[in-house]
């Protein structure tokens, strides 16, 4: 029998890619994993990912943005960082066993363009996050 795993989700804020994530995992694992975010820094947790992913029906409205330091005492099992930023700027997270893994998301946060388009950049981001979050619990946890 599987033991539950630790999975920590990483970005620079914690306020999109990384909360995308954490509810996209939480979504594939079904309660099988203990999904975690956090960010170098806290941005709060935006509303257009809360929005956007009550869309596909996974519930954001009740995260939080966290920084890193708030989970020092949790041993990882898998460390995922959504963008390059985070990756780069990391703090050595002490964790005997956790795999490291980097996926560059586009951040759509970042976009200066129409309500419609930020609307749509957020679904593609969403998607991708999707995507890689679902072959990741199939590689990772599923076996």
């Amino acid at each position: 029998m599987n033991s539950i795993k630790n999975i920590l989700v990483l970005c620079t804020g914690n306020s999109c890619r990384s909360q995308i994530a954490h509810g996209w995992l939480s979504y594939f694992t079904g309660g099988t994993s203990n999904i975690y975010s956090a960010g170098i820094e806290t941005h709060g947790v935006n509303p257009k990912a809360i929005a956007i992913m009550s869309e596909e029906g996974v519930d954001l409205s009740n995260h939080t943005s966290n920084i890193i330091d708030e989970y020092d005492s949790i041993d990882f099992d898998f460390i995922i960082t959504v963008c390059d930023h985070a990756a780069e700027k990391c703090p050595v997270i002490p964790s005997k066993k956790a795999k490291r893994i980097h996926h560059n998301f586009s951040d759509p946060s970042k976009l200066k363009k129409t309500d419609e388009e930020i609307d749509k950049a957020f679904r593609v981001t969403r998607e991708e996050i999707k995507l890689f979050c679902k072959d990741f619990v199939k590689s990772n946890l599923n076996n």
